[in-house]
């Protein structure tokens, strides 16, 4: 029986089909395929019933699942326990955010990867939410307020933002005094998404009405410079603009309430070592990047 073969039928019994499988594992669909008849010759059982819609687990597919994961997780623990210098090796592939994935998160990686020349890592940027099983991601790095789901998430830094606009607009149209004020104010969102504000311990939340809306962050703070209105930015993002006054704080009295970083994974015993690796290297990145600091937007 061989351990590629009781990884790739937990990649199929978890994402529900071989060719998410074959994406998470970077191989053909064929290759599932050939080792997923192997490992049911080995065993002289079925272990996956093939649908129109992907593959659904037998009952003695079911059975084994959970003691495949076990025995994968235990051999590839020791085989990286044994590597010299502790050198990761395999594919990560993981999820990052548009808005600033690139210009923050990739040095981390980039150093990730010089530190582990045999680890292949495969970096996507985007702003809309990825299923990590279904598009098969070892892990992502979500920025924000978590959505309630059964992922595993671990918290890596803080994520401060704030309600800003450009002086020409608050000079043409005034600064809300209170988020109610919001609502007849030009505003730039990502979607319909709630605006909360913090009056003291408590939340005040608002449904304002986007006059220009993009998915993406960067795109927002280039238009709240442009004069289009108020946005809600990542300071991590504008501080440049804050420091040059192209952008002004709004509505201090009412401050957005603090989000985080975290690194979500799909629900397992234990996380694999490259995505413990990528953690560590998330937290150092968030305790020495000043953009990320308490006052650095505000100088």
């Amino acid at each position: 029986m061989e351990i590629e073969d009781l990884q790739t039928f937990v990649e199929v019994a978890d994402a529900g089909g071989v060719s998410a499988a074959a994406r998470r594992l970077g191989v053909s669909k064929s290759i599932v395929s050939r080792r997923l008849m192997r490992l049911e010759g080995d065993l002289g059982v079925q272990l996956l019933a093939r649908t129109t819609r992907g593959a659904a687990l037998t009952e003695a597919g079911a059975l084994f699942r959970d003691h495949a994961a076990r025995a994968f997780l235990e051999i590839e623990t020791a085989r990286q326990a044994i590597v010299s210098d502790g050198e990761l090796c395999g594919r990560l592939r993981v999820a990052m955010p548009l808005t600033f994935g690139p210009t923050h998160f990739t040095p981390m990686l980039a150093e990730m990867s010089h530190r582990h020349p045999k680890l292949h890592i495969h970096a996507s940027y985007t702003d809309r939410f990825v299923d990590l099983v279904a598009e098969g991601f070892d892990c992502a790095v979500r920025c924000g307020t978590l959505r309630d789901s059964t992922l595993i998430a671990r918290y890596v830094g803080p994520i401060r933002g704030t309600l800003v606009a450009s002086p020409a607009y608050i000079k043409e149209h005034g600064e809300p005094e209170k988020p109610q004020d919001l609502l007849t104010h030009s505003v730039l969102m990502q979607g319909t998404e709630s605006w909360r504000f913090l009056d003291g311990d408590d939340i005040v939340t608002i449904q304002p009405r986007g006059h220009f809306k993009a998915d993406n962050g960067s795109a927002l703070a280039v238009a709240a410079v442009a004069g289009l209105g108020i946005a809600q930015l990542p300071d991590c993002i504008i501080h440049e603009e804050l420091e040059a006054g192209a952008l002004v704080p709004v509505m201090a009295r009412y401050p957005l309430p603090r989000a985080g970083a975290f690194v979500v994974r799909p629900p397992g015993q234990h996380p694999e070592r490259k995505i413990r690796v990528l953690t560590e290297l998330l937290v150092e990145l968030f305790q020495r990047d000043p953009r990320f600091s308490d006052h650095s937007a505000r100088g």
